[in-house]
């Protein structure tokens, strides 16, 4: 059996958040958790080992850009993703474009 991806979903619109989870968990190779700000964010990975961050809308750009400094000083390796929309297809195909990259 192949390990799962391990994804964190960042976005402060629930709605969204949810859907986004449900698509990505609909994928078998994928586990997908969300949480909804910067400070969760970072507790989360520090904790877990997450191989995708997924950003959604709602953080500003000092927001994202503290996030993404954070995130690298625990998992310097990490796929940081911006994803504001357009569609389920877009998503998967921005997940599979990080996982086939060096990062």
């Amino acid at each position: 059996m192949e390990n799962r991806t391990e994804i964190l979903v960042i976005g402060t619109h629930e709605d969204i958040l949810q859907t986004i989870l449900r698509l990505l968990n609909a994928e078998s190779l994928w586990h997908a958790e969300g949480v909804s700000n910067c400070e969760e964010a970072i507790a989360k990975c520090k904790s877990h080992a997450y191989q995708v961050i997924l950003l959604g809308g709602g953080l500003t750009e000092l927001e994202e850009m503290k996030l993404k400094t954070e995130i690298r000083l625990i998992h310097p390796a990490i796929h940081i993703i911006p994803h504001y929309g357009g569609g389920s297809g877009l998503l998967y195909a921005e997940i599979h474009g990080a996982l086939n990259t060096a990062n």
